[in-house]
């Protein structure tokens, strides 16, 4: 599918805009990069903010749409280019397990990352987004070990998704270094395109830092 217009990425180095600039790379598409910078505090200026009123990245903008929220933002991008078959289609079997493991990231992970990341004890289990946090860890534990990938052979977004976030929260000790995640990170992370996206953001923080 050929491409009229560029998707513009707005994007801060050392934030979980990372995964979405991994994901670009994956696709190995051309982008415009609009550069924020957290310790200035330009996701809070207003220019920003009517992009996207939480001050939070990723954000895109392709065309008229505009889309936040990092599991959204690579829904959107890898639907985007179905040429580079990140992304099952519509029909597809793997089409509803992807969408699930896309959703569950927001859905369930990061609200049990931040509960545990302050010591705080779940909801009840009847208001709780996720339950337990065992069952979160045991949940993707056992979907890992049907890998290599997170939909088992085919490498997805979903994989860019997961490897970079299990990558900085197992490296914050907010989720255990068990071997399976840690060969799961190791695989993902090892991707050429995973580690283009890595030095360009390591560049990016140094430049903003003056280094």
């Amino acid at each position: 599918m050929a491409q009229t217009e560029f998707v513009t990425f707005f994007h801060a180095p050392h934030s979980r805009s990372g995964g979405t600039r991994a994901l670009l790379e994956e696709l190995g598409v051309d982008y415009d990069l609009q550069v924020l910078d957290l310790k200035a505090g330009t996701q809070r200026e207003p220019e920003y903010l009517a992009i996207n009123p939480m001050g939070k990245v990723p954000a895109i903008r392709h065309g008229k749409a505009l889309v936040t929220e990092q599991p959204a933002v690579m829904l959107y991008l890898a639907d985007l280019y179905p040429e580079k078959v990140l992304a099952p289609t519509i029909g597809d079997p793997l089409r509803g397990p992807y969408l699930r493991w896309m959703v569950y990231y927001g859905s369930c992970f990061e609200p049990a990352v931040v509960d545990r990341s302050q010591k705080r004890e779940p909801a009840l289990r009847a208001t709780s987004p996720y339950g337990t946090w065992q069952e979160v860890l045991d949940t993707l534990s056992q979907q890992l070990e049907t890998g290599p990938w997170l939909l088992g052979e085919r490498f997805t977004a979903a994989d860019v998704l997961w490897g970079t976030a299990l990558n900085w929260t197992v490296g914050f000790d907010l989720v255990p270094d068990t071997p399976l995640f840690r060969a799961y990170i190791d695989r993902v992370m090892g991707r050429p395109a995973m580690q283009r996206a890595t030095q360009m953001d390591a560049e990016l923080a140094a430049s903003q830092q003056g280094v």
